[in-house]
């Protein structure tokens, strides 16, 4: 759809470059909120307007788009400034990781006043955001996709429909759940190769090209884990807990025990407490890492 304006709360880590792709690659007037005013000045430079509030921006846009740390700013923003300005054919579309009770409780209460509902969570790293490379996973009516996804292609080639309200939400959190359970298994490996005495780097090159290769490896295991490099504002830790945590909600939900992500969440924990938790998420090898330190110390 073009013509329109959109409407973009929440210009993080994530959104300052998925809402900038929508400016450049679109042919909509964007109109951008966020509490902190460095972001938006940024996306100024490529003709992204500020909006003075939330409130400001749900007037003026004909869809909005939320990019929100998770589901409790998710419904401070509906219930503190979207419901109020809901209109018969408003379109919302939350591109935040959201847990999946949230998201069907928010859309039913848009929907009650005639508001169209994506849940659209983006999977992949902050490079992805910032190259327009991100894999949308949305839920939600097919038709509202079909007349919103040359917006959303602008922020990455791959936009999947996986279902009703809440089937994005349910895709992006189990994909991000085999995410943290893959890293914790790397994290084992690179540092049971170091203890044995071999090259970390030269062992997950071997692991990439053989059956244990992965995205993780050659992504978070390659740029963060061998070099122990781990951004600051790039998806810490505390922000990967988040995310398993609604994985968890959703297991228990189900009825379904889940010890590989229960133990991915303790070493997200003990990460935390160890002071990483601003780290970007990969950082849960240091929490391997001591764990052998305190066995020798103990010896």
């Amino acid at each position: 759809m073009t013509g329109i304006t959109v409407g973009f709360i929440g210009t993080g880590a994530m959104g300052e470059h998925m809402c900038r792709n929508i400016a450049q690659r679109g042919d909509n007037a964007v109109i951008a909120f966020d509490l902190a005013s460095e972001p938006l000045d940024r996306l100024a430079e490529h003709g992204v307007t500020r909006a003075q509030s939330a409130e400001d921006l749900a007037r003026k846009a004909d869809v909005v788009i939320l990019s929100l740390p998770g589901g409790p700013e998710v419904e401070a923003i509906a219930e503190g400034a979207l419901l109020g300005a809901a209109r018969e054919g408003w379109t919302v579309i939350d591109m935040s990781t959201t847990p999946v009770k949230t998201t069907r409780a928010v859309a039913a209460r848009f929907e009650a006043k005639g508001v169209r509902y994506l849940d659209a969570p983006v999977a992949r790293t902050q490079q992805a955001a910032i190259d327009g490379n991100l894999s949308i996973m949305v839920g939600g009516d097919e038709s509202v996709l079909a007349e919103f996804r040359d917006v959303l292609l602008c922020m990455g080639p791959d936009v999947t429909h996986c279902g009703p309200v809440g089937c994005g939400q349910i895709a992006k959190i189990l994909n991000n759940m085999v995410v943290f359970q893959n890293g914790v298994a790397l994290a084992e490996a690179l540092t049971i190769g170091r203890q044995a005495g071999m090259d970390g780097g030269h062992l997950l090159e071997i692991i990439n090209k053989s059956s244990g290769g992965s995205f993780v490896g050659m992504n978070h295991g390659v740029k963060a884990m061998v070099p122990g490099t781990f951004p600051l504002k790039q998806f810490p830790a505390r922000y990967a807990l988040k995310d398993l945590s609604y994985a968890l909600l959703l297991a228990a939900d189900g009825g379904v025990e889940a010890p590989g992500a229960e133990l991915a969440g303790q070493m997200l924990e003990k990460a935390i407490a160890m002071g990483n938790g601003e780290e970007y998420w990969p950082t849960i090898i240091k929490a391997v890492e001591a764990a052998v330190d305190d066995g020798k110390a103990s010896d």
